[in-house]
């Protein structure tokens, strides 16, 4: 999972986006750097305890709007992504999303499992940390909650009949195209990856997953959103 850059936006590096001048505050509006929002973001994550692995930084228009990701590091294969924003010309509020289905576009598009947004009105300093803090305090729940399901999925054994309607549920909901579907099929047939042989919900999961890279962000995103939901249904009965 990237940022997704198609209105203008350009990734940076940290001095870059360190550099990004920051507007006289007024009466009614009062901004906040690119850099101390990331910084904050970065010292309530180390302070739970979370390690970040990687991460990506845009600016747009001279650095009137910034737009972040941080990978956060996992050892039971689910994705805890942190997106952040912020805005320096009142385009859009300061905003956190988290969770493992974020979204962070230039086109204003924020999503995630968990978003917060903060006006850039006069307390905005005073009120930052509880509100980062605030978020960072619900990834452990989001984080069992990914656990539980990836374990559900795990155990889950399933047929090829389970499967094929699996599929054909997917290409209904158009989660895959028809020629994505067929290729679905040969993952779950003719497994990519050693861990994915086993014949679980898991296996074929991952067979979507794989066959999904490389699809446009603002796609990605809905399909993955309708496939979890497919397959939730078949293993947690939500």
């Amino acid at each position: 999972m990237s940022l997704c850059l198609h209105s203008g936006a350009k990734i940076v590096d940290l001095e870059c986006l360190q550099s990004a001048a920051t507007p006289e505050a007024t009466e009614t509006w009062t901004p906040v750097a690119h850099s101390t929002l990331l910084n904050r973001v970065r010292n309530a994550l180390q302070a739970s305890g979370q390690v970040i692995k990687s991460e990506e930084h845009a600016l747009y228009n001279k650095g009137d709007r910034y737009f972040g990701l941080l990978h956060l590091d996992s050892t039971n294969g689910s994705n805890t992504v942190v997106g952040v924003r912020n805005s320096h010309d009142k385009s859009f509020p300061a905003g956190l999303s988290m969770g493992n289905r974020v979204f962070v576009c230039d086109n204003l598009s924020f999503s995630g499992d968990v978003v917060l947004k903060r006006r850039h009105t006069k307390y905005i300093e005073r009120d930052l940390d509880n509100l980062i803090y605030r978020a960072v305090g619900r990834l452990g729940e989001l984080k069992v909650a990914q656990e539980q399901r990836l374990l559900a999925y795990q155990n889950r054994p399933l047929t090829d009949q389970e499967a094929h309607s699996m599929m054909i549920r997917a290409l209904r909901a158009r989660a895959v195209n028809g020629d994505q579907v067929a290729r679905v099929a040969k993952e779950w047939e003719e497994p990519t990856y050693e861990p994915f042989k086993p014949r679980t919900v898991y296996s074929l999961f991952n067979g979507f997953t794989e066959v999904l890279k490389g699809t446009a962000p603002i796609s990605l995103v809905k399909r993955s959103m309708v496939l979890q939901g497919l397959f939730d249904a078949q293993c947690l009965g939500v």
